[in-house]
């Protein structure tokens, strides 16, 4: 029987992948006053930290296009990227759909594997466990989320 997070993980994925799927490249990148990135960044960051939460973590092959790390990574922000070579919104939305896939079979039967070195989050989070980045992943997302959706606001406005 599946673990209810990978359906959750999903579900969660799907909204944020049917916020953006016909957005244009000009409107992904726009950063609205008051805010510090873009729906692009926020697209890559999310990619980026669930590619760590959880496989770097368990030791798992991660698949992070060249760049994505100092684009994306926590504490980055669009306007220090400089000249680089950024992804399409929709190779962002490709990577994104294929990840919940990858995570789901790669993680299946791990979810109560305990982690070598368990993590403390940012936010002062201690994760452990295997289910554990994946509940928070879903938190995670869950807040990237909404920062797409207010900057899609103030695009319409």
């Amino acid at each position: 029987m599946k673990n209810y997070i990978f359906k959750q993980l999903r579900f969660v994925r799907d909204n944020t992948i049917g916020h953006v799927s016909e957005m244009n490249e000009e409107t992904s990148l726009f950063i609205p006053e008051g805010f510090n990135n873009n729906i692009k960044w926020n697209l890559g960051h999310i990619y980026v930290v669930q590619e760590k939460f959880p496989f770097h973590f368990v030791g798992e092959k991660m698949i992070i296009p060249d760049h994505f790390t100092e684009l994306f990574s926590p504490g980055t922000k669009p306007v220090d990227w400089g000249e680089r070579m950024l992804p399409t919104i929709h190779e962002l939305i490709q990577l994104l759909e294929n990840q919940v896939n990858r995570i789901e079979q790669a993680l299946e039967f791990r979810m109560k594997e305990a982690i070598e070195q368990p993590y403390t989050t940012s936010t002062g989070l201690t994760l452990s466990t295997v289910e554990e980045f994946l509940s928070f992943c879903l938190y995670h997302e869950g807040m990237h989320f909404d920062a797409i959706k207010s900057i899609k606001r103030m695009i319409r406005s």
